[in-house]
């Protein structure tokens, strides 16, 4: 498990570290999750001690919506002032992954058997 987020923690670090250096507007522990992904994926593989530690943490992930959960109550006052921005980035958010999902796996069912689309 300890080496397990070790390399996560590797992969944030990287992440902060780039998103900082470019000052980019994405969070730097997205960065470091799609390098993680792109590491995974050119590897073909996941190792046997990167799963166990990620199942590890999916089975206390309710925990980690604790300080998620504290910040929306310290800032309940902000939330309700801006209610509307919040509520319509929310559905349109959804509705777009729900849009882009749905044109995927329509273009997914349409390929012959065996053979990838662009």
């Amino acid at each position: 498990m300890l080496r397990a987020l070790t390399v996560l923690l590797i992969y944030q670090l990287a992440g902060e570290t780039l998103a900082l250096w470019f000052s980019l507007p994405v969070p730097g522990p997205v960065l470091g999750m799609l390098m993680l992904f792109a590491t995974l994926v050119i590897r073909k593989r996941t190792p046997e001690y990167l799963r166990e530690g990620a199942n590890g943490l999916l089975t206390h992930l309710s925990l980690l919506f604790v300080p998620a959960g504290v910040g929306i109550m310290v800032h309940l006052d902000r939330l309700r002032a801006e209610v509307l921005p919040i509520v319509v980035s929310l559905v349109g958010s959804t509705a777009l992954t729900i849009a882009v999902t749905a044109w995927i796996l329509a273009r997914r069912s349409r390929a012959p058997a065996g053979e990838e689309t662009a």
